[in-house]
């Protein structure tokens, strides 16, 4: 049985690439024997899951990307776009694979977003139950044209790491992502809890580093992300990603109180 509601399905080209270019890197890919990524609610046209295996297989050249649906006409007419990487078929949380095989990865960008917080945590469990061992769920949410998101790295085990990403020319605030929180936090962004807390000193840091403007956004950002850290937030990674406008913290720093 499908499990899940049908989205919106809206979607554009493009719109997905920093999430991709996150996964690219992740060691979710590269370590992967033999990577199975899994497009969940690729929505009305099958775009992300042919733009997914395209940027996946710079790096894996043997990865294949099944995209899912829970809309048989969605899944209909995705099937003529169907290639010797990109496959694919009719489900939802259950994350039905061929042969059963386990993902490396699951992508479900924009789709717990229309359902509400007490059902987020039990659709985590139903898919990080399908990821093979060392696996990645990312569940996420950015908007129309892919320059504003957020994200949740979900393991095996449970939720690890929290990202934003941004673009950075012309970034009045970081904090503009609170409109792009995943549905775990969306409505956490009030005094009182964790990620409420990030987004008012990230955006404390980016006031007090406005003096580097006159050499960039991404100088500017780079600083802020640095004085975050040195401020005693848990921020991973260092300048080659704060210079992409992403920025990463553990799970634990962001979780609900």
């Amino acid at each position: 049985m499908v499990e899940g509601r049908v989205t919106r399905g809206t979607t554009g080209t493009n719109r997905l690439r920093r999430v991709d270019r996150y996964l690219a890197a992740s060691p979710a890919l590269r370590r992967a024997a033999a990577p199975l990524v899994v497009d969940l609610g690729f929505g009305a046209r099958p775009w992300t899951a042919l733009e997914l295996a395209d940027r996946l297989a710079r790096v894996r050249p043997d990865v294949r990307v099944l995209g899912l649906e829970i809309d048989p006409a969605r899944v209909a007419a995705a099937l003529p776009s169907a290639t010797e990487r990109v496959s694919f078929g009719l489900g939802g949380f259950e994350v039905p694979t061929p042969t059963g095989a386990r993902p490396a990865i699951i992508r479900a960008m924009n789709v717990l977003r229309q359902y509400e917080e007490h059902e987020v945590v039990g659709a985590w469990d139903r898919m990080r139950a399908r990821l093979a061992p060392g696996g990645l769920l990312l569940d996420g949410t950015c908007d129309e044209i892919g320059r504003i998101g957020s994200w949740v790295d979900v393991e095996p085990e449970g939720p690890r790491r929290f990202t934003i990403a941004v673009r950075l020319t012309g970034l009045e605030a970081p904090s503009i992502v609170a409109e792009r929180l995943p549905k775990a936090l969306i409505h956490r962004n009030v005094p009182g809890e964790r990620v409420h807390d990030l987004l008012r000193a990230l955006d404390d840091a980016w006031s007090r580093a406005s003096p580097l403007s006159v050499y960039g956004p991404v100088q500017r950002f780079v600083a802020t992300a640095e004085a975050l850290r040195d401020s005693g937030w848990p921020v991973e990674g260092g300048p080659r990603r704060w210079r992409l406008g992403e920025l990463t913290v553990p799970w634990e720093a962001v979780a609900p109180a």
